[in-house]
């Protein structure tokens, strides 16, 4: 950093905006769909300095970088019933004897001589007292509630963890290999956690210390959850792929000098209120505030009453809000809270030390001291009430109270972001569907996905406990959830498993259906398993506007599943209650959840847990051994992955068959001296796009249709549909990408005027994909530009959003039309 820099900094009032400051942060965080491309990079830039005559084994991340394996799970198994049985990807790896058969039901484990244990030790059987069965990574064992011996995992976890090893095996390899030839690389392995939760419960340091000296924690990555660490008083925030390399490669990372807001919290929040209601209320505060491009620090007598999981998960939604990042100085509370999670008194002592030495540490018992802002907004926690998001964005806030009247209104709305158009005539509309010898009536609003996933929530231990203890209250009442409605919960470490299963309640949430199906994203990017074929045709014969409840921060149109057209965010307690309900269509005030067993109406009051029975067993269960116990395992491996052999090699040796991993073309061209650019001329328009078009839009990361150019390019080259596995986790592969570029169903290219990923060859006049038309394009000599709206290029997965582009509109050599798009 220069002095000008750090003078620009102290002249922060004038300079706010108007100047670039360069920041070096401590360390990087990879996910596996973001991070194999930056690895592949890295590998090909070997290849390229070797082929330029220099030594390949000095190419090497300079910044020391995290890689976790969390986005190759997907839910081909839920409930212990197979949905789909898939020939893994990549290699039939069965027929060449390196994936075992999927196993039947695990074996019953004996009870090592214990004479007087009370309950089963069966992990598949809900029994009177087996209300303490644990689902842990794989080396963390399940134990017996009463002498806490080892029992087997759910069948549904165990098969889902071996397709997935199965599946991203050649994936899987080169991360392996990646984490010994480079140095300053280590790599989470698949089914340890979410990137963000094991950098909030294992990775994050709060303060560095290297050769006796001390420096504050940060960190940039490729995942927009990535800013939930600044819940612990940790500076980080997501940027793109690009950025990320470049921070890898030693450079700094360059933003302008934003402007800090200051979010005063005061009051305390309605005890029927959980910590995703305090999340979407500040989400919708500060997006209509404007905090788009600017850090946001919370201040004032409501930050104390926030426990450090309350202050992650409002972290974590940031990036829906627009800001950069949403920090929470550290203070008597995170000291607290990282004692009881295991860290060292004396560093902790050093710790606090230090940052009041230098002025970061927040004394919650004196605010007269507060810090300078460049603005300062106020926030009431006494006026949030409990609400929902949907059914297309995730800053649509619905309070509980007006959903069945605002979905109603959708229903009537023209086809928006709030609307469906459907007439009036056909909005009572029922289709009658038979499933496993039972009648069910689907309507609009009907519930079919319904989700519990790793995503914001799950890192907070009262609001899944509330769902945990919602659905152990409801079973009690003999209230059930259909069998048609894909339900899940995928937890985002073992940690949770640990206490749901400590704490008594995960038996009851998998005898609703919400069994876990293993550890890593899975509804939230696209990879729910097929809904039953009787489902899909009623909601086409009835054109029903079917529900999705998840408890995440994604919900765009189409990402669930095409054909469920409205997804609702929710709190984890109120997506067991909507799955119950059946639909979203309810009034919880008035209408009752069902009946139980003398006829009687269950209300959801009447089952919600009060916050007294919630901090109880969060303060029961939520303890010391359980982060020691993810921390251990965490280091460990699994199985799978120890056994998982790698090439010992100074190259990656390509395999020019893989349709995983592939050299990208990025420096086949490259020289020792830069080529100057060309001229844009005589341009032709690929696309005429709107406002609001996401990376979503631009570089999909669900699964791969089958009609598209990628399935094209798969099936040229021997695979099945059930082998093509998702654009995210064939990053690795330049062509696959590419042809995945603009592949989004929900794209509204004006050229066509309905959402499609097509778009208009003029020269011709024909309809095609977007990659065939560039590629006609690129035959007949004529470069490309893309006209686009206000936020094209909002959101995540940013580095393809970026790469796709530039390979499609580069067409002449030397032009680099796309980076003026991307």
């Amino acid at each position: 950093m220069k002095r000008e820099d750090v003078m620009n900094i102290l002249d922060w009032k004038t300079k706010q905006n108007n100047v670039e400051v360069p920041f070096f942060p401590a360390r990087v965080l990879l996910q596996d769909f973001t991070g194999i491309p930056a690895m592949v990079d890295f590998a090909a830039m070997r290849e390229a300095v070797k082929t330029l005559g220099g030594d390949p084994k000095k190419v090497h991340p300079a910044c020391p970088t995290d890689l976790t394996v969390d986005h190759s799970l997907q839910i081909d198994f839920n409930k212990c019933a197979i949905q789909n049985a898939p020939n893994p990807g990549g290699g039939d790896l069965q027929k060449a004897g390196k994936l075992s058969p999927l196993r039947a039901q695990p074996k019953k484990l004996p009870c090592r001589g214990q004479t007087t244990c009370r309950g089963s030790c069966d992990s598949g059987e809900l029994g009177r007292n087996s209300g303490r069965f644990s689902s842990q990574i794989e080396n963390t064992p399940i134990l017996c509630p009463f002498h806490l011996q080892p029992v087997p995992e759910p069948e549904t976890v165990l098969k889902n963890q071996e397709v997935e090893f199965g599946r991203n095996r050649e994936r899987l390899q080169f991360f392996k290999w990646s984490s010994r030839v480079f140095k300053n690389v280590a790599v989470i392995p698949p089914g340890t956690g979410m990137a963000h939760q094991v950098n909030l419960e294992y990775l994050s340091r709060v303060v560095f210390e290297e050769k006796d000296l001390l420096f504050p924690d940060s960190v940039v990555g490729t995942d927009s959850h990535i800013t939930m660490v600044n819940g612990l008083g940790i500076l980080g925030w997501g940027v793109g792929g690009i950025e990320t390399e470049a921070v890898m490669l030693g450079l700094p990372a360059s933003l302008t000098l934003p402007e800090v807001v200051g979010c005063e919290l005061t009051g305390s929040s309605n005890p029927f209120v959980t910590s995703i209601d305090v999340v979407l209320g500040i989400t919708k505060h500060l997006r209509q505030v404007g905090v788009a491009g600017k850090f946001v620090e919370f201040f004032g007598s409501g930050v104390s009453q926030l426990s450090i999981v309350d202050r992650t998960t409002i972290a974590n939604m940031c990036p829906e809000y627009g800001a950069i990042l949403s920090f929470f100085p550290v203070d008597n509370v995170t000291l607290k809270h990282l004692e009881h999670t295991g860290f060292d008194k004396a560093k902790l002592k050093s710790m606090e030390t230090y940052l009041k030495a230098v002025k970061l540490f927040r004394n919650d018992q004196d605010n007269s001291r507060e810090p300078e802002y460049s603005q300062v907004i106020q926030i009431n926690l006494n006026s949030i009430v409990p609400s929902v998001s949907g059914p297309k964005r995730p800053q649509d806030r619905v309070a509980l109270t007006d959903m069945k009247s605002d979905f109603q209104a959708c229903l009537n709305e023209k086809v928006g972001f709030k609307g469906f158009q459907i007439a009036a005539e056909k909005q009572n509309d029922i289709v009658s569907i038979h499933y496993e010898g039972s009648e069910y009536k689907l309507s609009h609003g009907s519930v079919v996905i319904a989700a519990v996933i790793s995503c914001t929530n799950n890192c907070n231990p009262s609001v899944m406990l509330a769902a945990g203890l919602l659905a152990k209250k409801a079973v009690e009442a003999g209230l059930h959830v259909k069998p048609y409605i894909r339900t899940s919960l995928s937890p985002g470490s073992g940690m949770v498993t640990h206490y749901l299963s400590s704490s008594g309640v995960l038996p009851y949430l998998s005898k609703l259906g919400f069994e876990i199906v293993g550890y890593g994203c899975s509804t939230c990017v696209g990879n729910t398993a097929p809904l039953s074929e009787a489902v899909l045709n009623a909601v086409k014969q009835g054109d029903l506007v079917t529900c999705g409840v998840l408890s995440g921060n994604k919900n765009f149109e189409g990402r669930l599943c095409d054909c469920v057209r409205a997804n609702y965010l929710a709190s984890p307690p109120l997506v067991v209650a909507y799955a119950i309900a059946g639909t979203v269509n309810i009034d919880f005030q008035t209408e009752p959840l069902g009946t139980d067993a003398t006829g009687r109406n269950i209300y959801l009051h009447d089952i919600w847990p009060s916050r007294e029975e919630v901090h109880q067993i969060e303060e029961e269960h939520v303890v010391l051994s359980m982060f020691k116990a993810l921390k251990e395992k965490t280091e460990m491996g699994n199985k799978r992955w120890n056994s998982l052999e790698v090439p010992d090699s100074v190259l990656f040796p390509w395999d020019l068959k893989s349709t995983y991993i592939r050299c990208p073309s990025f420096f086949d061209k490259l020289t020792k001296e830069p080529v100057a650019l060309q001229p844009i001329e005589n341009a032709h328009v690929l696309l005429y796009l709107g406002d609001s078009v996401t990376t979503d839009h631009i570089s999909p990361a669900g699964s791969i249709a089958r009609s598209s150019p990628a399935a094209k390019y798969l099936t040229n080259r021997g695979l099945t549909p059930r082998e093509f596995n998702s654009y995210g986790a064939r990053r690795g592969n330049d062509a696959v990408m590419t042809r995945g570029t603009f592949a989004n169903i929900k794209l509204f290219n004006k050229f066509i005027g309905k959402p499609a990923p097509k778009t208009v060859h003029f020269p011709s006049g024909q309809t095609l994909d977007v990659f065939e038309a560039a590629e006609l394009y690129q035959k007949e000599g004529i470069p490309l530009i893309i006209l686009a709206g206000k936020k094209y290029g909002s959101g995540n997965s940013r580095d393809w959003a970026a790469k796709g582009p530039y390979l499609l509109v580069i067409l002449v050599p030397g032009c680099l039309l796309g980076r003026h798009f991307c």
